[in-house]
């Protein structure tokens, strides 16, 4: 077996040998030079022999000690390369299956990351095509002839809902060369009524623009101008006495509109009753339009009334000739049980005689001898 000159105690061993065998030559000089001097020379060898051999004997007990001290290291790293081998064999199985694990996760998170990221790209052109679209409705409201057909197409939308197809007309010219967007045939009183659908939005959309005090009073005296202007307009237009009702709605195709003016502008509101112009928006003018079909329901119930009063009249006649012919079909039934109870006296009379019938001895009325017949003479 080789020696391992790294090991410690092996390089301490050799160190312990070389100073034993330094001392050895120190002594036998030192011997050699004092032997002429002291002692006998013979009982000076004797005595460095003793101490000689005592050294061989050690130095042998001291390498059979390493030699068993390197067997002893040898199989401790024997042992200890085996545990490492086993420990780091652990380790690796635990960081496989980590990693696999985390790998799981990963993958896992990535699919739902992916799944995420195409939701959102989803929504996002989703939201650059309601961009478009809202584009597209900004442009159409900031043209005059656009904004007046959307919310024509938005109130007939909502009069389609409300009101019977034969109870309005779209588009209606009235006797002054004037194109009502809806007319409704109310009865009179109140009449016809008119709803115009063209709002002016320019002073609302430069009023919801600005940017400071100076644009806003200059945007709310423009929205003034506009609304005023409108009301007007509507009144001169489609309030014809004895064609036309006293009043006329100016429908408001916005919420917000409306919401504004009658937050911020309160007299214009005010202006609008004085004028018999009443303005509504889209949730409002619903309401309207259902009070009017009960007013139409209730004009064509009076209408009907006649018919009703002449179809009320039939029925009572109906109603009387039924009564008689149930009284005579009572009477006819109270004859017919009256002659079934006499033809059931007559049947229990038939049927006690035929019983007494029954109970008689013919036998016993009969004569023991038969009579004799009398004899005829020729």
């Amino acid at each position: 077996m080789e020696l391992d000159l790294n090991n410690p105690l092996i390089l301490g061993g050799l160190a312990v040998v070389a100073l034993i065998v330094v001392l050895l030559i120190l002594v036998l000089r030192s011997a050699a030079r004092s032997a002429q001097a002291v002692v006998p020379l013979t009982s000076q060898l004797v005595a460095l022999g003793q101490r000689v051999q005592s050294l061989s004997d050690g130095q042998q007990q001291m390498a059979g000690g390493l030699h068993h001290v390197s067997e002893a290291q040898a199989t401790s790293q024997a042992k200890m390369l085996s545990l490492m081998e086993q420990r780091l064999g652990q380790v690796n199985r635990q960081m496989v299956e980590s990693l696999h694990g985390s790998a799981t996760r990963t993958a896992r998170s990535l699919g739902d990351l992916q799944q995420r990221l195409e939701a959102i790209d989803k929504a996002q052109a989703n939201i650059e095509k309601l961009s478009g679209n809202v584009l597209g409705l900004q442009d159409i409201l900031s043209n005059k002839q656009t904004r007046g057909a959307f919310g024509e197409i938005q109130l007939h939308d909502i009069v389609l809902k409300a009101l019977p197809a034969d109870s309005y007309t779209m588009q209606a010219t009235l006797s002054n060369g004037r194109r009502a967007d809806c007319l409704v045939h109310l009865p009179n009183p109140p009449g016809p009524i008119v709803i115009d659908s063209k709002f002016p939005l320019e002073a609302y959309e430069a009023l919801r623009r600005a940017e400071n005090q100076s644009q806003v009073i200059e945007a709310q005296r423009m929205m003034r101008i506009a609304v005023r202007s409108h009301i007007r307009a509507i009144s001169d237009r489609y309030l014809i006495e004895g064609e036309t009702a006293d009043g006329a709605l100016m429908f408001l195709p916005s919420e917000a509109v409306y919401a504004e003016l009658h937050a911020n502008f309160p007299e214009l509101v005010r202006e609008g009753f004085a004028a018999k112009v009443w303005i509504v928006s889209p949730t409002t003018c619903m309401a309207v339009l259902n009070t009017m079909r009960a007013v139409l329901k209730d004009a064509r119930m009076r209408e009907q009334a006649g018919a009703i009063r002449k179809e009320l009249a039939a029925l009572y006649q109906d109603v009387d000739r039924l009564g008689a012919r149930v009284a005579n079909l009572d009477r006819h039934f109270g004859q017919a049980a009256k002659d079934i109870e006499e033809i059931k006296i007559s049947a229990e009379k038939a049927g006690k005689r035929a019983h007494r019938l029954d109970n008689f001895d013919f036998e016993e009325l009969a004569p023991e001898t038969p009579p004799k017949l009398m004899q005829v003479k020729p």
